[in-house]
């Protein structure tokens, strides 16, 4: 039996119909999260539920992720976010995500070995790079990529095989900081850098970005624990979009590349993964337009634009992970010393938000996509890669969640139902009729 299974409790909600009344068995989760079971709802009444966006739908019963929206709480496996982002690596996370527990020394020195050992491209795939348009999408390349990148890896694809599919995760995290260096490099006409084996994960990352042939970078300690950072609190966020995805395509059958290549795609989408690149659009519009900050909060109050980087979906508090950032800014942005007027507009607008109670009474406190996007322009990363880096973060927790799927003995293959609204059935009429 799967970890994450739930046993109902023994009370039920009762449901009326106009021509039946069903009981409903009721289950509850270790944290008091309670669900009304209703997989047998269509064959015993020939009725189903109505929830577009799924807002108010259980997808699945995970032992992943917690979120508390209302009181900020985010916990992965049990482990609070504020001790994980301060203690613990991404690299650690990953195998605590994807294992549920956290690695012994010798655990984690095999799972880092693996990582080293996979962190090259066939070489038949720098050529593929090659087939991209300068200004490709960096997104893009890296669905694509991660696909091609199964190619060279048949031995891994078999999603029943519980070893095939640990190996393929050591794989894919391990290749997917490659990927996105190479595509950032792709884009703006530099040499794809090797990785290194003397530098660990995010160190090594900084490296194939930055680096050139004849000028290697030694990546600064506090920008390395500021992206381990960012990584680790994009690690997982329970069933969002790119994550449901993935479960989805995974239901199919699908190997571990093509579900987290969905993945990929699923997070592209401005309102899911492009919500940091969101804030700094905002921020250029500001800045290069010379809007006085005092105008464009009066216009955000008046609802003639967004203030984007504030508030959160899930989270009706303060966002837990923006905390965790916000401290990181203030030891990175200083050290680069960075002049930059989209930067200094940021901190303006955060100092003003915090004050003005009509943010504050609504609870629209900058979240974790406001900070993660000043950090990484300060560092040096281009916006059209800021995504990117939400997928490499996210990686471990698309991966757990597929495995946490194709383990599951009740799993089936993911297919919502709908409401026909489309016309009656009518005849065909040939086309010198119509």
């Amino acid at each position: 039996m799967s970890s994450a299974m739930t046993e109902p409790t023994t009370q039920t909600a009762k449901l009326e119909l106009p021509d039946t009344t069903l009981d409903l068995p009721i289950t509850e989760g270790t944290e008091g999260e309670k669900a009304v079971d209703i997989a047998a709802l269509r064959k015993a009444s020939g009725y189903i539920t109505m929830d577009p966006g799924y807002g108010n739908t259980g997808s699945c019963e995970s032992a992943i992720t917690f979120i508390d929206g209302e009181k900020g709480i985010l916990r992965y496996r049990g482990y609070p976010i504020e001790q994980l982002a301060e203690q613990s690596t991404f690299v650690e996370t990953a195998y605590m995500l994807i294992n549920g527990e956290l690695p012994t020394s010798d655990q984690l020195a095999t799972f880092s070995n693996q990582l080293t050992h996979h962190q090259l491209l066939h070489e038949g795939l720098r050529n593929a790079f090659d087939g991209f348009p300068s200004k490709a999408p960096p997104m893009a390349i890296l669905s694509a990529m991660i696909n091609a990148v199964s190619c060279y890896n048949p031995d891994v694809l078999d999603a029943s095989d519980p070893g095939q599919v640990s190996e393929a995760a050591a794989r894919l995290i391990s290749k997917v900081r490659t990927i996105a260096a190479a595509a950032y490099k792709t884009t703006i006409g530099q040499p794809i850098m090797y990785p290194r084996v003397d530098l660990k994960y995010c160190a090594n990352f900084l490296h194939m970005m930055f680096s050139t042939p004849h000028n290697y970078i030694d990546p600064d300690p506090d920008l390395v624990k500021a992206l381990n950072q960012v990584l680790i609190l994009h690690a997982d966020h329970e069933q969002n979009c790119s994550t449901s995805t993935v479960r989805m395509v995974g239901s199919s059958g699908a190997n571990l590349f093509a579900s987290c290549s969905a993945g990929v795609l699923a997070l592209w989408g401005w309102r899911h993964g492009g919500a940091n690149v969101a804030v700094l659009n905002m921020l250029e519009y500001i800045t290069s337009n010379d809007i006085k900050l005092e105008d464009f909060i009066e216009k955000v109050k008046a609802k003639e634009v967004k203030l984007m980087g504030f508030g959160h979906r899930v989270y009706k508090s303060y966002d837990p992970r923006a905390k965790i950032l916000q401290k990181a800014a203030e030891v990175v942005l200083p050290k680069l010393g960075v002049q930059d007027p989209m930067i200094d507009m940021a901190r303006r607008i955060e100092e003003v938000a915090l004050k003005d109670d009509y943010f504050v009474s609504r609870n629209l406190y900058p979240n974790v996509d406001f900070y993660s996007g000043m950090i990484m322009r300060a560092m040096g990363i281009p916006t059209d890669m800021f995504t990117v880096m939400f997928a490499i973060g996210r990686m471990p927790g698309w991966i757990a969640q597929y495995k946490e799927l194709i383990e599951d003995p009740r799993m089936r293959i993911s297919r919502p139902r709908q409401i026909y609204t489309g016309a009656n059935v009518r005849d065909y009429v040939p086309i010198a009729q119509r």
